[in-house]
């Protein structure tokens, strides 16, 4: 008739794109890579895979942080910067 109780796809929902893996100065990230964080005083940090994706685990405390809680809101880039040895 009208088609008002029409069944929707949810399969065809557009999927957010990921934020970059990137530093503050927009360097690209790898695991292995040594960073300051900028956030939740962890100090220098190293790029971890977990589980679940990424994570920074200091090198002081070994707390680990899930990278997608460092994506800077405006930028969409993390909040670390890379140490360059």
């Amino acid at each position: 008739m009208f088609n008002f109780f029409k069944k929707k796809n949810h399969q065809e929902q557009p999927k957010t794109p990921l934020p970059q893996l990137a530093d503050i100065n927009q360097f690209p990230l790898q695991v292995g890579d040594v960073v300051e964080a900028l956030r939740y005083d962890l100090g220098k940090c190293k790029l971890i895979q977990v589980d679940k994706g990424y994570a920074y685990e200091s090198l002081s405390t070994g707390e680990q942080v899930s990278w997608l809680r460092m994506v800077d809101a405006i930028t969409q880039l993390q909040k670390v910067k890379k140490v360059m040895e």
